[in-house]
């Protein structure tokens, strides 16, 4: 391994010509960029514009300070050694594709006797099958793109779609078979000759072999229309539809059957978007665009995404790719990922023609998301100026309490990163030292644990929202003045209530600033109104995910045991706080609380020890 101070007279001859990785840094030594190469010195040159020694990517000048080179014996370990770098240091100018879920394929098992059409994912299709044969057809883009195919099939072909043990328990035809989306199996209506042939039928439509079932349906609706049975000839005309748009919006079509990927690439500052068109059997397969933020050139742009693409996934390599400009090391890149892939750089056919359509698709992108983030950002902005914010904040978290009926208080933190969901700042608590239901107490035990965490891992947010009005947020500032990050600006949001009959409901959302004698009505189609009640609704969302998953095992803990209920286990988690408060507790406190007794507590108390 070397080190070399960076600028744009490096010496060249220090850096060596073996394969391997280089990683740029900066001023503190935080890894900026890792990048692999076949030759190490040959890479570091093309960073240079010209003879004038100027460097073509602008972090480097204004950034980097240090180049390291880490060489290795083969170019197949530079790649795995860069992935290894980039999960451990996570660069600021890598990219890190986050969208990798793998694709949605339909599933029939030929060996069940009557099969149906299952929804399973690429990276696991046999999950749930227990063997036999079985066909795969998609992939498809969305579970939207699924269920359509799906609904617009069953018009065509009649199969089941009810589980196995709905099958073999009815006695008669469900209503999808009387409205003809169903063959009754259930009930004998079909035989399994007949359910077979309507399998294959099935099978061919979604291969793309619909020539035959296009005749046949035509005809159908031809002969009852000439028969003035003009109800049916509407049936049959309405299963063509639903054909056409089965095996429509495909896109291009290509003439031949090779496993092509084609990306479009389009750019504007440091924002660009590579558009991803994969085509597989002849027909696309996937449509789905990647958003990044870089200030690579095109060239090592590519190579990047390509990297992350089909490298660092488990995403099939296709056979070949379509780009816009050849990617930079393009023989290593092959090379990489197995060597049966090529890059086909196209100046005029098919393939140009494929490409100006994902060049079309990664511009509506780019348009789009550009589009979104000036609004978030004149948001943000309309939030600073309400809240008397010095800055802009780039970084904004909020807090949910929520509870299970006075009892088990949790709460969720969620973190916005310049008006986008940040997952990787999700975090959810257990109340620990809070008795009974205490919302106030509660939030701020969870923004000081927060903020305390925010301080030691020098990760804290610009802004936290609470949500809850005056109290709250009196009790989150009592947080942040005792972990001692006075620097976070604090608001509370919360709605203003009017009353209506027996009941209040509300009406306007209000802002609640330290220092303000009274809260800041939040116009109603205001942009930083919009974002707050979305962030605010996301936190309220992860906080009841969470509650629902410990409610669960609440009920397994306490329900599972002989004599307690629903009603006597809320009594013991309004004495007790939680099932840890209830196995802590003794037997003469368990017998105290109503409706338990002496003999109960006993059973309660050797149940829950037993399984701690």
């Amino acid at each position: 391994m070397s080190e070399h101070a960076w600028n744009p007279a490096l010496d060249l001859t220090q850096v060596p010509e073996q394969p391997g990785v280089y990683l740029f840094r900066d001023a503190a030594g935080k890894v900026l960029y890792v990048g692999k190469s076949a030759r190490l010195r040959e890479r570091v040159r093309s960073y240079r514009a010209g003879g004038d020694g100027r460097q073509n990517i602008r972090f480097l000048e204004s950034e980097a300070r240090s180049l390291e080179t880490i060489v290795t014996r083969t170019e197949g370990e530079a790649l795995l050694l860069e992935d290894a770098l980039i999960k451990t240091h996570k660069p600021p100018h890598n990219l890190r594709l986050k969208d990798d879920k793998s694709f949605r394929m339909l599933r029939i098992d030929l060996a069940e006797e009557f099969p149906r059409l299952k929804h399973v994912r690429a990276k696991n299709p046999d999950a749930g099958r227990e063997g036999g044969r079985s066909r795969l057809f998609g992939p498809y883009a969305s579970s939207g793109d699924l269920r359509k195919t799906l609904s617009d099939l069953h018009r065509v072909v009649p199969l089941r779609d009810c589980p196995d043990h709905v099958l073999a328990n009815r006695s008669r035809p469900c209503l999808k078979h009387q409205i003809g989306l169903c063959c009754a199996p259930c009930v004998g209506l079909v035989t399994p000759g007949e359910y077979a042939a309507l399998v294959d039928k099935a099978a061919r439509i979604l291969s793309g072999d619909v020539a035959e079932v296009r005749a046949d349906l035509e005809a159908r609706m031809r002969a009852a229309s000439q028969a003035q049975e003009y109800e049916r000839a509407a049936g049959w005309r309405d299963r063509l539809a639903a054909l056409a748009r089965t095996v429509a919006g495909q896109g291009v079509q290509p003439k031949d059957d090779v496993a092509r990927d084609v990306l479009g690439l389009a750019r504007a500052g440091d924002a660009a978007v590579v558009h991803r068109l994969a085509f597989r059997g002849g027909r696309l397969a996937e449509s789905r665009s990647h958003v990044f933020r870089s200030q690579l050139s095109d060239e090592e742009l590519l190579h990047v995404v390509v990297t992350a693409l089909y490298a660092h996934s488990r995403r099939d390599v296709p056979r070949e790719i379509v780009v816009p400009c050849l990617p930079a090391e393009d023989g290593l890149l092959a090379q990489a990922l197995g060597g049966q892939v090529t890059f086909a750089w196209p100046r005029s056919g098919e393939r140009l023609r494929m490409l100006s359509v994902a060049g079309e698709n990664a511009r509506a992108e780019l348009s789009r998301s550009e589009g979104e983030r000036a609004g978030e950002q004149a948001a943000l902005e309309e939030l600073a100026t309400i809240a008397g914010l010095d800055s802009v904040p780039e970084i904004v978290d909020c807090f949910d309490v929520s509870n299970l009926q006075g009892a088990h208080v949790v709460a969720s933190r969620v973190r916005f990163r310049r008006g986008h969901a940040d997952r990787a700042g999700y975090r959810r608590y257990r109340v620990r030292g809070v008795a009974g239901q205490d919302d106030f107490a509660s939030m701020r035990e969870v923004v000081l644990r927060a903020l305390r965490r925010g301080v030691e891992d020098d990760e804290l947010p610009d802004l936290v929202v609470i949500d809850g009005g005056r109290e709250q947020l009196a009790k989150a500032l009592e947080a942040r003045e005792e972990a001692a990050a006075w620097e976070v600006a604090m608001v509370g949001l919360a709605k203003a209530r009017t009353a209506s009959g027996a009941r209040s409901r509300a009406v306007d959302e209000r802002l609640f600033v330290p220092g303000a004698a009274e809260p800041l009505p939040l116009p109603r189609h205001s942009g930083a109104r919009h974002l707050l009640e979305r962030i605010r609704d996301e936190a309220h969302r992860f906080a009841i995910t969470y509650h629902r998953k410990e409610r669960g095992r609440i009920a397994s803990r306490l329900d599972s045991i002989p004599g307690v209920g629903p009603e006597r286990r809320k009594a013991l988690l309004r004495a007790f706080g939680s099932v840890q408060g209830v196995a802590e507790a003794s037997a003469e406190q368990l017998g105290a609380v109503p409706g338990i007794g002496a003999e109960l507590a006993d059973t309660i108390l050797r149940a829950l020890r037993q399984k701690g």
